[in-house]
């Protein structure tokens, strides 16, 4: 490694280090893709959270199983019904020590247990096609990595870390969000390990997200002899679904999309039960409060059709995460840590939502795309650029030497954060 200005020999050291590790970090992510953990594959999340415990084994931290608590769901069907959720993994090293940063991810994916994508394909010499490698079971070893490195610095002991490894991003963090809650309240700084894009740029501000269904009651009928006795649950779910779709545009930056109803059956049958199913992306929290209220105005207005009943389900779980001073600081410094490295590091607003919204409604500012360089994730073209696992993980480990060392203040973005 060619000497930089910005880098001691300590720093040095540890940055070499993990580059005897790149190859392990490859081999590891193709074992762990070719585990399926769909958010709703509780067997696979479970083989990939014991992965987990023998991986972070290494940093020789306290780990845990955390229990999260069941969310409401509602069927296609609209049986309402609880949802359990599989355990997050929890691991905690130096509870006491003065500074304290959280670092999250989660180990499902959005591959169901029936997907076609179950393999890993090299593409060429540095891209590898695969379930997962990028969103992000590369990002955890990206984690884990520059942990190790940390632990190789002599400033260790000044950084106390909590890592949440979570089961349930992918479907908005139902079960994990108060847990995301908890530790940032009580952390300096967050650094969360979604993949940064294919040519390192980081994700800056992002919105905020909620998804909902509503189910709709009405009453079943001969569709010819007394269909005057039908009340029809879909047609009124496809009503509210046209007076959601004629929000958009109405706020600048607020989406509204129906995403899929669920209803109906033999044509000589009135519908009785319908579901709709849709998310709202938001900036602010004024354009929350605002939806709020449109969504209340619409399903009023199918309620009051005769026979009707509506109920709506769910809600926002990942508040708008702005750029802040707060946050704009954590960017300055992975800018500066990455120039040390040979990196220019960018970043742009994205209406994507991941744990570091959570952490920041906790109060707690954060970097949420520490992980590898990918592209096409939730499809089967996912990447993963295989020169970036040592790339990103020497990114983070530097960043925590430097924030161990007092050279990054990590307290100072805390304190801006509560000025916010």
């Amino acid at each position: 490694m060619q000497d930089k200005p910005d880098l001691n020999a300590e720093e040095r050291a540890v940055l070499d280090w993990i580059d005897t590790r790149a190859d392990g970090m490859i081999d590891t992510v193709k074992a762990w893709s070719v585990i399926n953990s769909g958010s709703r594959n509780a067997d696979g999340l479970e083989r990939m959270r014991a992965c987990l415990e023998d991986a972070f084994a290494e940093l020789g931290g306290e780990t845990a199983a955390v229990e999260l608590p069941p969310t409401t769901v509602v069927d296609p069907d609209g049986t309402v019904r609880q949802q359990d959720f599989t355990p997050s993994f929890h691991c905690r090293l130096r509870p006491q020590a003065p500074i304290r940063i959280v670092m999250t991810g989660h180990h499902d994916t959005v591959f169901p247990a029936d997907s076609h994508f179950q393999s890993t394909e090299l593409w060429d010499a540095d891209t590898l096609n695969g379930p997962g490698v990028a969103d992000m079971k590369g990002g955890i070893l990206v984690m884990l990595h520059g942990l190790l490195g940390l632990e190789r610095s002599p400033w260790k002991d000044e950084i106390g870390v909590d890592v949440l490894i979570s089961p349930d991003e992918e479907i908005g963090s139902l079960g994990s969000g108060p847990v995301i809650a908890e530790l940032g309240a009580g952390a300096d700084i967050g650094m969360t390990y979604e993949p940064a894009l294919a040519d390192g740029s980081l994700a800056g501000a992002r919105k905020g997200s909620g998804n909902w269904s509503l189910k709709v009651s009405g009453r079943a009928a001969h569709a010819g002899r007394e269909h005057h006795l039908g009340r029809n649950a879909l047609a009124a779910a496809c009503q509210f679904g046209l007076g959601l779709d004629e929000l958009n545009g109405r706020r600048e930056g607020v989406t509204f999309n129906l995403a899929r109803i669920d209803g109906g059956g033999p044509p000589n049958v009135v519908p009785d039960t319908a579901v709709a199913r849709f998310n709202v992306r938001v900036q602010t929290e004024n354009d929350r409060v605002w939806v709020e209220a449109e969504l209340d105005r619409l399903v009023d207005e199918i309620r009051v059709r005769d026979g009707i009943a509506a109920d709506l389900h769910g809600g926002f779980t990942r508040p708008p995460k702005p750029m802040t001073p707060a946050n704009a600081k954590m960017f300055e410094w992975t800018r500066a840590a990455g120039s040390a490295l040979g990196l220019d590091i960018r970043w742009q607003d994205t209406g994507g939502v991941c744990e570091g919204n959570n952490l920041w409604a906790a109060g707690c500012p954060n970097v949420d795309t520490l992980g590898v360089r990918g592209a096409d994730i939730h499809s089967d073209r996912e990447i993963v650029k295989l020169s970036s696992f040592a790339e990103r993980a020497k990114l983070s480990a530097l960043m925590l030497m430097k924030f161990a060392r007092g050279e990054f203040d990590a307290r100072q973005a805390r304190a801006l954060a509560r000025t916010s």
